[in-house]
């Protein structure tokens, strides 16, 4: 298996990353240029509120409700249903500052799983699951909401009628938000829908160290599938490895390149204190888009 990996080097001021999953090809005819205009417009404003003095963890919460408000991605409204035609959401978030980790596991009947985690950065139980995420939002008078969209729940009737609902996959995926502030204070946020058509109590790795890392070293948000990202604990491995003194282009390159010689499916996005972006899969893309010393740029395909 091949991978890839990308970087920009390191610039004055704040820097953002984000990405919308990874996976093959677009298959869709005009799907490319919907999505950038989406991530470039996401990255665009993060940028702009984090020149403003916006907290790095805050930043990434903005990113990534707007991500999820997006039925483009599988994560909020127009995530894909599970094998039981549910949406169960998950998300996580680090502050690089504190070294604070938080998250949600398959959440339902919430627009915002990343708002339920951001609360859980200030308690004493930072990871909560199933029926718990439920008292959670009814505690903080979170109302309900219908994250299904006519165009999943036809996506799901089609693979029932075609016995193969394990084989949901959807051509966007996880989304992620990676930001330095203008105090050099690193956070990450993931959120997801899964894998699509997985069997009921699946825990993806969005809500997990294994997807979403961070220190006052680097940040790290990951896509792909889940299960190669928990085996490969792909996020905090990339974060180690940058602590432990590598830069972060040679930890995503040695990181990358083990999980292609284990056939991995799956990519990631980063940062470190320095202000140095990078970027890696061993899927055919990686749909993300940057933003550092006022210049916007991305992974997606050109044409």
């Amino acid at each position: 298996m091949s991978y890839s990996v990308g970087s920009q080097p390191s610039a004055p001021g704040p820097q953002v990353i984000l990405h919308g999953g990874a996976g093959a090809t677009l298959k869709s005819k005009g799907a490319v240029q919907p999505l950038r205009e989406s991530l470039h417009r996401i990255v665009n404003k993060i940028y702009d509120h984090l020149l403003q003095g916006m907290p790095a963890l805050e930043a990434v919460v903005m990113g990534c409700q707007m991500l999820e408000d997006d039925p483009q991605f599988n994560a909020g409204t127009g995530a894909v249903l599970q094998s039981d035609g549910q949406v169960r959401l998950s998300a996580a978030l680090m502050d690089g500052r504190t070294q604070t980790f938080s998250g949600v596991i398959n959440a339902q009947r919430v627009q915002y799983p990343i708002k339920l985690a951001q609360f859980l950065q200030t308690q004493n139980d930072r990871v909560i699951a199933d029926v718990g995420t439920v008292e959670l939002a009814r505690e903080l008078h979170i109302p309900l909401y219908n994250p299904i969209t006519p165009k999943r729940l036809h996506e799901w009737v089609n693979e029932c009628k075609d016995g193969a609902l394990m084989n949901l996959v959807s051509e966007m995926g996880t989304i992620g938000v990676v930001v330095r502030d203008t105090q050099g204070h690193l956070a990450a946020g993931t959120s997801t829908g899964g894998k699509g058509g997985e069997r009921i109590g699946r825990v993806s790795d969005s809500a997990m160290p294994a997807g979403t890392y961070a220190n006052d070293c680097a940040a790290i948000s990951c896509t792909g599938i889940g299960e190669d990202i928990i085996n490969e604990c792909l996020a905090a491995r990339i974060v180690v490895r940058v602590t432990d003194g590598m830069t972060l282009a040679e930890a995503f390159e040695r990181s990358l390149a083990e999980c292609a010689q284990r056939g991995r499916d799956l990519g990631a996005i980063g940062l470190d204190a320095h202000g140095n972006i990078a970027w890696g899969n061993t899927t055919e893309i990686i749909l993300a888009a940057y933003c550092s010393n006022n210049v916007i740029g991305d992974t997606l395909p050109t044409a």
